[in-house]
């Protein structure tokens, strides 16, 4: 297929997109590359546009000629939404429509849309399934809801609309990210042999960012009326942020010294990923553990350049330095 990746430079997309090329796609990324141009190697079948989400012009000369698109693009993570909200709004809502309508009137035949499993909001049911009532808590989780809405309109027998939940996506990638939590947890016990666990109770679902890889793959391998106008959570282990810390612990070695410290923050975050298993015949093949030993590695044969300090693994210092607008 011919493949249309926005955020295709970004944590999850460095990965996906080598991964749609080992498999024989052609693809085009859609991205404006700010946290580094050399996380995506060169490739006959890679075309790269540096582009805008808000620039529809631009959107509308590069689609075309496409058969699927994936939507990683946005400003990720609370923190980085609220440095300024109406850049954030402008970007992860207001252009989500254009985009689907310019992606229709293109041809392309799939649009898989990445959402966010924060998007339940605390539930305290033990599972959280996708028909359970969506009850955003911050304006990042809100729009990726509301895009969720705007995309089902949109899905026809010529025009196949499906969304993806995932989890917290965790482990080594070109285009790294150490401000999520497994990540965090790993490179301050590496780097500083400790780690401060506030509170310690409160769930946090993650996946292995090769497998969040294979989850967007099993969605394009998928047959239309298994993804047509659905919904999928994908996520491995629910475990606490206490069980999070002591596998990095584990990993790191025994000399990683676990500091507990009272919090606000008790939101409690749980999913099942029962019908992305059930349906599409997708599982996780790789572990929370697997995630921290590969960052481990990473630090150990620095794949990675000043990892305390370094603002392209952390978004929101990376966007308050750049004053993106």
């Amino acid at each position: 297929m011919n493949i249309f990746v926005t955020g295709g430079g970004g944590y999850v997309g460095s990965s996906l997109v080598p991964k749609l090329l080992e498999e024989g796609h052609k693809v085009t990324v859609y991205d404006l590359m700010i946290y580094g141009e050399d996380v995506l190697n060169s490739h006959q079948n890679l075309k790269l546009v540096k582009g805008d989400l808000r620039d529809l012009d631009l959107l509308k000369k590069s689609i075309p000629n496409n058969d699927a698109l994936i939507h990683l693009a946005c400003i990720s993570n609370d923190p980085s939404f609220e440095l300024n909200p109406d850049l954030g709004k402008s970007i992860n809502l207001d252009s989500f429509e254009p985009l689907v309508k310019i992606a229709e009137d293109s041809g392309i035949k799939r649009f898989l849309n990445a959402s966010s499993s924060s998007v339940y909001g605390v539930k305290d049911s033990d599972n959280v399934y996708e028909e359970m009532s969506l009850e955003p808590l911050t304006d990042y989780s809100k729009y990726k809801a509301q895009c969720e809405d705007i995309l089902i309109k949109y899905n026809s027998n010529n025009f196949i609309t499906s969304t993806i939940r995932p989890a917290t996506v965790c482990g080594y990638s070109k285009r790294q990210r150490l401000d999520v939590v497994v990540n965090i947890f790993t490179n301050i016990a590496f780097h500083k042999k400790r780690i401060t666990v506030f509170g310690g109770d409160q769930l946090r679902p993650n996946i292995h960012i090769e497998d969040m890889v294979d989850a967007y793959v099993a969605m394009l391998n998928a047959s239309d009326e298994q993804i047509s106008g659905k919904v999928f959570n994908a996520g491995d282990e629910n475990k606490t942020v206490l069980e999070l810390a002591q596998i990095v612990k584990e990993v790191i070695g025994p000399d990683v010294e676990l500091i507990k410290s009272k919090t606000d923050d008790n939101r409690s975050y749980h999913i099942s990923s029962e019908k992305i298993k059930k349906e599409l015949g997708f599982s996780c093949s790789k572990t929370i553990k697997n995630a921290v030993e590969d960052l481990n590695d990473a630090f150990i044969n620095n794949k990675l350049t000043d990892p305390i300090d370094n603002e392209y693994y952390f978004n929101i210092k990376r966007m308050q330095n750049l004053n993106l607008k």
